[in-house]
C-alpha cells in the first residue's frame, strides 16, 4: 500500500496523482485551493465541496473503492478536461516524468441530410407543446437565460425555492431588478424556506449539507431583504418538502427538478413556455398556488 502523500509509484498509483505531480498540486493544501478555485467558475455552490484531507489521500493512494461523489467527479473532469473520471482512478504503473496519451477526441458528429421528398422527420409524439428545453443541470443553464427572462417578464415574476441564492449570486443586479419591475407594475411573489423548520433541516440532512442548507436560507433572506415593503412584491416563508423549485416569468417558467440526495445546482431544469391547450405550466402553477395559499406565512425578519 502505498503513503497517501508519498512521491513514488506503485502498480496501483492512480493517473490522478500522475496529474497532480506534474502541476505540483499532489499536496492536499494546493490542490483544495486549486480545486476551490475550478470548482467556482463552474459553480459557486461547488466550490465548498471539496474532498477531505483524509478523501484525498484515499484518491492518489489508489485505496478508493467507489467513485467519488459526481460533484467531485464534475470538478475533477473540470481541472482534467482530457481525461475522463474513470481515466484518472485507473493504476497507472509508469513514471511520473512521463504523461500518460489522453482520451482520444470524439469524433465530431455530421449533419444528416435527409432526401428532399422525404422533408423533415416529424417531431415526437408524446413532447408536450410547452416544452422549451431540458438542461442536465441547474449548472448549465445559461445565467443570461435568467437574467433574460426576468428582464423581460411584463405581468407576473413567481419565485418558489429554498433559497434561491445562486439567482442574485450570479446575477448581481437581479435584486435591482425586480425592484425595477414591481415599480413598473410587475406582480411579484417570493417564496422561500423558512430556515427554522423542520423542513430545512430535513433537506440539509438529504443532501449531507446538514446545516448548510438553513444557512443558505439565511444567506437568501439577507439577499432578498431589500424587496420587503417595496409595493407590488409580495414575500412569504414555507416549511413545505419542496419538491421542485419554480420560477415563472410571465408564460415561461424554469422548473429545477429536485432530486434525492443530489445538490440542487447538479439536477435537471426544465423550460416550459405556456402554450394553449397545454397543461404542464399550469401543474407546476398549481402546486405553486396551493403552497402560496395554504402553507405559507409572512416573513418577518428579526431586528
Amino acid at each position: 500500500m502505498t503513503s497517501g502523500n508519498s512521491d513514488t509509484t506503485t502498480e496501483t498509483t492512480p493517473l490522478l496523482k500522475v496529474l497532480l505531480k506534474a502541476r505540483h498540486l499532489h499536496v492536499y493544501s494546493s490542490f483544495a485551493r486549486e480545486y476551490r478555485k475550478v470548482a467556482g467558475k463552474i459553480d459557486r455552490e461547488l466550490a465548498s465541496t471539496g474532498p477531505s484531507k483524509a478523501q484525498f489521500y484515499r484518491w492518489i493512494s489508489g485505496d478508493l473503492i467507489n467513485m467519488p461523489h459526481s460533484q467531485h467527479c464534475r470538478v475533477l473532469e473540470t481541472m482534467f478536461p482530457d481525461w475522463s473520471v474513470e481515466q484518472l482512478f485507473q493504476p497507472y504503473g509508469g513514471s511520473l516524468d512521463f504523461i500518460p496519451e489522453s482520451k482520444p477526441a470524439a469524433p465530431v458528429p455530421q449533419p444528416t441530410t435527409l432526401p428532399v421528398n422525404l422533408g423533415a422527420p416529424p417531431p415526437a409524439a408524446n413532447v408536450p407543446s410547452e416544452f422549451v428545453g431540458l438542461y442536465a443541470h441547474r449548472a448549465d443553464t445559461p445565467n443570461e437565460l435568467w437574467l433574460n427572462l426576468l428582464k423581460g417578464a411584463k405581468e407576473r415574476i413567481d419565485l418558489f425555492a429554498n433559497a434561491s441564492l445562486f439567482l442574485p449570486e450570479d446575477n448581481p443586479e437581479a435584486i435591482a431588478t425586480i425592484k425595477k419591475k414591481a415599480a413598473a407594475g410587475v406582480q411579484v411573489r417570493i417564496l422561500l424556506g423558512d430556515p427554522s423548520s423542520e423542513a430545512a433541516k430535513l433537506r440539509g440532512y438529504e443532501e449531507r449539507l446538514f446545516e448548510g442548507i438553513p444557512g443558505r436560507i439565511q444567506m437568501a433572506l439577507a439577499y432578498y431583504r431589500p424587496l420587503l415593503d417595496v409595493d407590488g412584491v409580495e414575500f412569504r416563508l414555507h416549511a413545505t418538502s419542496l419538491y421542485n423549485s419554480i420560477f415563472r416569468y410571465d408564460d415561461d417558467m424554469l422548473v429545477n427538478q429536485h432530486i434525492y440526495g443530489t445538490y440542487g445546482y447538479i439536477a435537471p431544469i426544465l423550460h416550459l413556455r405556456r402554450k394553449p391547450g397545454g397543461d404542464l405550466f399550469d401543474t407546476y402553477m398549481r402546486s405553486f398556488d396551493r403552497v402560496w395559499d395554504d402553507e405559507s406565512y409572512e416573513y418577518k425578519p428579526q431586528s
